[in-house]
């Protein structure tokens, strides 16, 4: 990271437990915001990690900063026996729950309390490990990805869906403008979090996306490393295998 952004600036805490408590606030509005800031462009992006690991038929899935639980849900399509749902914050898990109680899935998703950097898992227990907008709020970017590698078997594969910085003009402008501006607005006025939006986007603008991600990929260990830009580069597909 080339600037660290949390969510409550005069907040004492550190990283890890703002983005615990942010989450938690804004957890009963979470999925109507996201369907609303993302103009319903996110389920579009999930379908394709969907579809990517459908092809791979894996037997066991960790989905690591699963909120309330979408990707989860979407990966039961690929046919695996098992899919771990983690999150820090208990507020995203208990509305997940829910959501996998009604679609009586609770036999093969399991949501589960847990740090990204400090995983309650064995060496080599997943066929696969994705993060869905998630990777960011990871307090140590490195630690976090070291124990996702950890976790991950051999020739398993890693999916990483996380927004970007367009490149091109007029995107690059315009995308400056609605994450600085609209976006935070639009949360300010649906959440009671006034902060979890402007840290959202400001924490997007900061992450180091595309070929820089790749490079800390590599050097963790990752192999056959490579991003895929989404909807004009505002989000970008990392795929990588152990």
């Amino acid at each position: 990271m080339s600037k660290k952004v949390t969510p409550y600036k005069e907040s004492e805490l550190g990283k890890k437990e703002q983005v615990k408590q942010m989450f938690d606030n804004i957890s009963g509005n979470y999925d109507g915001l996201n369907r609303v800031i993302s103009f319903g462009t996110d389920v579009k992006w999930r379908k394709r990690i969907v579809a990517f690991l459908k092809d791979k038929s894996p037997n066991s899935i960790l989905d690591i900063a699963t909120g309330t639980g979408d990707l989860a849900i979407a990966m039961t399509q690929t046919g695996a026996e098992k899919i771990v749902g983690l999150d820090l914050s208990p507020g995203m898990l208990e509305v997940g729950k829910t959501k996998v109680n009604n679609k009586k899935l609770q036999d093969t998703i399991e949501m589960v309390v847990g740090d990204s950097e400090n995983l309650p898992f064995e060496d080599n227990s997943f066929d696969a490990v994705t993060v869905a907008f998630g990777v960011r709020n990871f307090e140590n970017l490195e630690k976090g990805l070291e124990e996702i590698y950890r976790v991950l078997k051999p020739e398993g594969h890693f999916l990483v869906l996380e927004t970007s910085v367009p490149t091109k003009t007029p995107f690059k402008q315009g995308y400056k403008i609605y994450t600085k501006h609209i976006m935070p607005t639009i949360g300010k006025l649906f959440s009671k979090d006034r902060s979890a939006y402007t840290y959202l986007s400001e924490s997007a603008s900061v992450f180091p996306h595309g070929e820089a991600f790749n490079n800390i990929l590599k050097k963790i260990g990752f192999i056959g490393v490579e991003n895929k830009p989404q909807t004009m580069g505002v989000a970008s597909i990392y795929v990588a295998s152990k």
